[in-house]
């Protein structure tokens, strides 16, 4: 029996969906309402249909209530990349761009890749993770005004900086608590974090990222989360040439908040600070070096959420 792939591009208002019938197979095209009725009925007329996968590209969050809904019926979805979509139809020659062309794109590039479903985060899980994105964007904010007033000498800018400052200080220090609440109001979430901060170098800010935006924390294996967090080496090389290793891609917050852990670690860590202290000596460059003691930090974090045992000095 073939199997049955579909493709959904999403946009504000509508869902443009392409359904494969098998990997190879014709296509067939069609666009509903991006609302509840017109997920439902989607979510109904896949179901029937048998549908294998499912791929929504990330729009720019548009594209949560749509994954919740289809997989809350049941069906095998995945949120997809939109770079890795594009990348794969200029690879096939595709340069125009439209939602259904998206939809088809999608469809065949789970075909081509089979991607392998995941369970989505509830609806704790995702408020927890736009609370933390919320404080990220508030630091942000914070950081910009502090630098444009260290450049002003003018009193009523530099005064109205200032109050902006303490305004946004004060929702940091909200949106801080209402983190601390949605954690301690779970004892899940109390549990894995109490966890994760055993570990020397891992501070409430950097846990509750991990918790937020690393799901996948525990359940994968070491090169695994390591790609997801975007600290997997990329190897560069041609016939005898070979180029340095770079890393990138990932979850950039997650790779953030792991680069200050790490430096932290480097120092107070024993496991890590030895371990940094071993490549520096070997000649190793100092971010190399850090870049090393991050992927370490996750991989050390990943065994001990896995196992549910907390930090031992080794």
């Amino acid at each position: 029996m073939d199997q049955v792939i579909v493709g959904i591009d999403v946009s504000k208002s509508r869902l443009d969906v392409h359904i494969l019938l098998g990997a190879q197979g014709p296509g067939e095209c069609e666009a509903v309402p991006r609302d509840g009725a017109g997920i439902a009925a989607l979510a109904e007329r896949l179901g029937a249909l048998g549908a294998t996968l499912v791929g929504v590209e990330a729009t720019g969050g548009f594209e949560t209530v749509v994954a919740a809904g289809l997989a809350g019926a049941g069906l095998p979805v995945v949120v997809v990349n939109p770079r890795q979509i594009r990348a794969f139809a200029q690879a096939l020659g595709r340069r125009a761009k439209t939602d259904p062309i998206d939809a088809e794109m999608i469809a065949r590039f789970l075909a081509a890749t089979r991607p392998e479903p995941r369970a989505l985060p509830d609806a704790s899980g995702r408020l927890l993770a736009d609370l933390v994105a919320r404080r990220r964007q508030i630091v942000s904010m914070i950081a910009a005004e502090r630098q444009r007033q260290s450049r002003l000498t003018e009193p009523r800018v530099r005064r109205s900086i200032l109050r902006l400052i303490t305004a946004l200080e004060k929702e940091l220090n909200e949106v801080d608590r209402e983190i601390d609440d949605q954690v301690r109001g779970s004892p899940i979430w109390q549990a894995q974090e109490d966890l994760l901060r055993s570990v020397p170098g891992i501070g409430p800010a950097t846990a509750r990222t991990l918790l937020a935006d690393l799901p996948e924390l525990g359940r994968l294996d070491r090169r695994q989360i390591a790609s997801l967090a975007g600290l997997a080496p990329w190897t560069r090389q041609s016939g005898t040439w070979r180029g340095k290793a770079f890393i990138g891609g990932g979850r950039a917050s997650v790779r953030t908040a792991l680069f200050v852990a790490a430096m932290v670690g480097a120092r107070y860590n024993p496991t890590l600070k030895a371990f940094h202290a071993r490549l520096i000596a070997a000649g190793k460059p100092k971010m190399v070096a850090l870049i090393a003691v991050a992927r370490k930090l996750l991989t050390i974090l990943n065994a001990i959420v896995r196992d549910q045992k907390p930090w031992q000095v080794a």
